[in-house]
């Protein structure tokens, strides 16, 4: 396949990294980044030293690299280590969190229709414990202007909970207007980062957010299995879960089952062993990201996701995306009847997509061409 024109200059040398596109044309990684020769060398590191050394690995090097991964993911979004808790996915964060949060006269979350479900089901499944779950529909189907969060804000409300990219649109919320949102009426905001770390820079001192998480499945390329949560630093002291593990408390090989004392850090959000694999697949994928930085794939995706757009468009299709560039992120979804059969019929030619009802969804990332999403537009001509 042709590099003739790309908008990251070193981009080759990016692609022989990723051994996926010596077979396929991969538009996906959205749903899951591509595997890094670079995290399969780091998960090998550590089956040798499990084989050779077995439990004693502990002791010095994995601890250690639990210390890395944790500094590493405040390094992406401007976060101290001891404001990120480490986790195996979205839900199990944002269930300890949900556990950790004291609702008296504030008993309404606020979340919107565009959302990952995965945001409203904590809130959902606490409505038999009095927790009233509103959700503010997108007026135009593709985001939900900051002024509606605002006006769902009252003073019973506790937590705004939404994203900062929507997965099913890519459209960019302004997180700062967000959080702006949550605090002038006295609550708290968390948002799922999920779509956003990695391939879209974040600070989460300069946006004022009170909680976010993230993790390696998709932007980060660490596949499933990590995931982490920020708090910010000065609430962890009021935070005390009844969804905890043994990685929670400040003394645990103490292994005393009459007392739980809690971390002074966001560790006391954290449960049980963490995924020795997916930690290493994510920080190999780390090594790959911080190398390219975000702020340049960045640049590169946008550049490849607007292109991508108007070739689009050219051939009649109608992507339903944000408005302006800079509300869109690498997430392209376009209408189709049978959004399935279209994913499907795509993988016969190893065009790798995917669908989300009534659309066919196309995520190009730093170390995508022109070429790839031209192969996908073409397979997909009406």
């Amino acid at each position: 396949m042709g590099l003739a024109s790309v908008p990251l200059p070193d981009v080759a040398r990016y692609r022989a990294e990723f051994p996926i596109f010596e077979r396929q044309v991969y538009l996906n990684s959205c749903s899951l980044g591509a595997l890094s020769l670079r995290s399969r060398a780091r998960v090998n590191t550590f089956l040798d030293e499990w084989a050779s050394r077995g439990a004693s690995a502990w002791y010095d090097v994995w601890w250690e690299r639990l210390a890395e991964l944790r500094r590493r993911y405040g390094s992406l979004i401007g976060a101290a280590p001891a404001e990120v808790a480490l986790h195996a996915s979205i839900s199990s964060a944002t269930a300890v969190l949900a556990s950790a949060l004291r609702h008296s006269r504030r008993t309404k979350v606020v979340t919107t229709d565009l959302d990952f479900p995965t945001v409203a089901y904590q809130w959902l499944a606490k409505r038999p414990l009095g927790i009233d779950v509103q959700i503010v529909h997108s007026p135009d189907g593709v985001t939900v202007p900051p002024e509606l969060l605002a006006h769902a804000v009252d003073d019973r409300t506790a937590l705004v909970a939404t994203s900062h990219v929507f997965f099913t649109t890519g459209a960019i919320q302004d997180l700062r207007a967000v959080a702006d949102a949550a605090h002038a009426g006295g609550a708290l905001c968390l948002i799922d980062a999920y779509q956003s770390v990695g391939q879209i820079p974040v600070d989460v001192r300069e946006s004022g957010v009170d909680f976010l998480c993230s993790g390696g499945l998709k932007w980060l390329l660490g596949g499933p299995g990590i995931a982490f949560l920020y708090v910010r630093g000065d609430l962890l002291p009021t935070l005390e879960p009844t969804v905890t593990g043994w990685f929670a408390h400040a003394r645990q090989f103490e292994f005393d089952p009459s007392h739980l004392v809690w971390h002074d850090d966001a560790r006391r959000l954290e449960q049980g062993t963490p995924a020795l694999a997916a930690v290493h697949a994510q920080l190999g994928g780390l090594d790959v990201l911080e190398e390219v930085g975000v702020d340049r794939a960045r640049a590169a995706t946008r550049w490849l996701t607007e292109d991508l757009i108007a070739r689009a468009r050219d051939q009649g299709l109608r992507p339903k995306v944000a408005r302006t560039p800079e509300e869109r992120s690498a997430i392209v979804t376009i209408p189709f009847a049978d959004p399935h059969q279209q994913v499907a019929r795509l993988a016969t030619r190893g065009i790798i997509t995917d669908a989300r009802p009534g659309h066919v969804r196309i995520s190009p990332f730093f170390y995508n061409v022109v070429e790839d999403h031209v192969a996908a537009l073409e397979a997909l001509r009406p």
